[in-house]
């Protein structure tokens, strides 16, 4: 089990729009991509932070994953996303050591890299993405 680096920081937003005019004009970060991510009811834009990328993500509806987390908690720190080389096995050692998943099984992401998530109650109150790159 090996967990290479992280890939990226979630970060939830209200409005993407407002969001990206301080990363990108204010810090002066380049937006790579945006997206929507339909399976996630979210609106998703990358940018770009070294070796480490930022996700933000506004929630395109309040009954979302991203949605009921600014509810509850705010604007700020969604979670951590760690590259892993094999998902499977990283799964598989995670749970025999006691660490709730949110998905049974890996799940596709947009670009086709498969991703699960640590719960946060296993995970010290971080939610934790493993993400394996297409390829």
């Amino acid at each position: 089990m090996r967990v290479l680096r992280v890939h990226h920081i979630g970060i939830a937003v209200r409005d993407l729009e407002e969001a990206l005019r301080f990363f990108s004009e204010v810090l002066g970060l380049e937006v790579e991509d945006t997206v929507i991510v339909e399976d996630q009811g979210m609106k998703a834009a990358w940018l770009s932070l070294g070796d480490v990328k930022l996700e933000v993500m506004e929630p395109l509806g309040p009954d979302t994953p991203v949605g009921r987390f600014l509810d509850r908690r705010g604007e700020g720190v969604h979670h951590i996303s760690v590259l892993v080389d094999d998902i499977g096995e990283v799964s598989e050692r995670l749970r025999e050591a006691g660490v709730r998943l949110v998905y049974e099984e890996a799940r596709k992401a947009y670009d086709g890299s498969l991703i699960n998530f640590l719960h946060p109650k296993t995970a010290h109150g971080v939610l934790i993405e493993l993400r394996q790159e297409e390829g």
